[in-house]
C-alpha cells in the first residue's frame, strides 16, 4: 500500500519584483510523492522547478498553501524548520556546496555532528557511504583534489548521513561531464532501489529517464505528469519521454 510520504496543496509563491508589482512564480500547486518513489521535475526555464524544490525543502517560504512530511505540516519557524531538514530531509544541489578547507569526510560529518552523538558511528556510517559510492579512497583529499562528480557523490554522501526520509536534488549532474553524470545518476538509481524517496529537479532527457514518474510545470502549474517503467530499456524511455516533452512545448 503506498503512503504519502512529502506532500504540497494549493502551494503558492511570489515574489516582488519591485514595491508595486509581483511576480506570481506559483500560483496554485498540489503535488503528492509516495514513500519510495523517485520523482523528476521537469519543464522550460522559469517554470518554477527549483523553486518548487525549495518549498518542499522548506528553505524558502510558501506565499500560500501548505507542505506537509509524512502528514505534519512543515514548521514555520527557521529553527524547526532547519532541525527537520537535518533529520528528515537530505538536499543536493548542482553545485556541490562542499566546504573547500575539509577534507571529504569531514565535509560529510559536519551534517552527521549536528545531529548525531555517537561521533565514532557517525564516522563509520560516513566510511561506509563513501565505500558504497566508490570514493572511499579519497577520504583525506580536499575537494579541489577531486574530480567533480567525486566532489557530487561526497555530497549526495553528505545528504545521506542522517538517514533522511526524502532525498531532494536540484540539478545534481548540470556541471557534469558525462562519465560523472553517468556515475552520479547510477547512485541515485541504486538508491532508489534500495528504497529511498528522491524528488530531482533537471533539465535532462537522460537523467529524467532514471525517474519513475515525471512531472512537467509551465507557469508555475503542474500540468501534466509521465509514469514511467523502470523495466523498460534505456532507448525506448527517452524516446517516449522526448515525445512526451515535446507535446508540452517543451
Amino acid at each position: 500500500m503506498e503512503s504519502t510520504i512529502l506532500q504540497a496543496k494549493k502551494l503558492q509563491k511570489e515574489y516582488w519584483t519591485d514595491k508595486n508589482n509581483k511576480n506570481l512564480v506559483i500560483p496554485d500547486l498540489d503535488l503528492q510523492i509516495n514513500k519510495g518513489e523517485f520523482v523528476i521535475i521537469m519543464g522550460n526555464s522559469g517554470s518554477g522547478k527549483s523553486t518548487l524544490l525549495y518549498l518542499l525543502g522548506g528553505l524558502e517560504e510558501a506565499s500560500g498553501g501548505e507542505v506537509l512530511i509524512k502528514g505534519d505540516l512543515l514548521p514555520s519557524s527557521q529553527k524547526e524548520n532547519a532541525m527537520l531538514r537535518r533529520s528528515s530531509m537530505g538536499i543536493v544541489f548542482q553545485q556541490n556546496n562542499l566546504i573547500p578547507n575539509l577534507t571529504l569526510i569531514e565535509n560529510i560529518l559536519v551534517s552527521a555532528f549536528l545531529v548525531q552523538k555517537n561521533r565514532k558511528q557517525a564516522k563509520l556510517k560516513a566510511i561506509n557511504l563513501m565505500k558504497e559510492f566508490g570514493i572511499e579512497s579519497l577520504q583525506e583529499r580536499y575537494p579541489a583534489q577531486v574530480s567533480g562528480g567525486e566532489q557530487q557523490r561526497c555530497s549526495i554522501a553528505r545528504a545521506l548521513i542522517n538517514d533522511p526520509d526524502i532525498l531532494l536534488a536540484d540539478e545534481p549532474t548540470g556541471s557534469l561531464n558525462s562519465s560523472s553524470t553517468e556515475n552520479v545518476l547510477l547512485t541515485f538509481s541504486t538508491l532508489h532501489s534500495k528504497g529511498q524517496t528522491i524528488v530531482m529537479v533537471t533539465h535532462e532527457v537522460e537523467a529524467a529517464c532514471y525517474g519513475e514518474r515525471v512531472v512537467y510545470l509551465h507557469d508555475g502549474k503542474l500540468v501534466d505528469e509521465l509514469a514511467m517503467s523502470r523495466n523498460d530499456p534505456k532507448q525506448k524511455k527517452e524516446k517516449v519521454l522526448l515525445n512526451w516533452l515535446i507535446e508540452k512545448g517543451w
